[in-house]
């Protein structure tokens, strides 16, 4: 499966996707390159999937995943919380497509594409 490797090994893209997942769930809309908005869509439909399962498996594979704060311990039983119990059900009778993405034109540094990846 082809993927985009933004400059980083794997465990720098896996720990920058777990970061950006819960970002997602907690706050519902986040701001980011458009290259990371694309990668990121699947991994966070594929945890919303998990959420409308909502059995303990499922909910134990997206805890494996989503990102535990050192200083912050509920940041990520917020975040659990938050797709099993708000944003599950919100998208009970949706087939997918979840998240929506909105262009908001370049980066003032680098020109880099930014855009606002959010929860429909």
């Amino acid at each position: 499966m082809a993927y985009a490797k933004l400059g980083r090994d794997s465990a720098g893209r896996k720990a920058l996707f777990r970061d950006l997942t819960t970002d997602l769930i907690i706050n519902e809309r986040i701001e980011t390159t458009e290259a990371k908005a694309k990668e990121l869509r699947s991994i966070v439909e594929k945890m919303i999937t998990l959420g409308k399962r909502g059995d303990l498996h499922a909910r134990r594979q997206a805890a494996a995943f989503v990102r535990r704060e050192v200083a912050d311990t509920e940041t990520k039983q917020d975040a659990i919380q938050k797709l099993f119990a708000d944003i599950a059900p919100r998208y009970e009778e949706r087939q997918g497509g979840y998240t929506r993405i909105l262009k908001i034109g370049p980066r003032r540094g680098d020109g880099a594409p930014m855009v606002y990846i959010e929860l429909v």
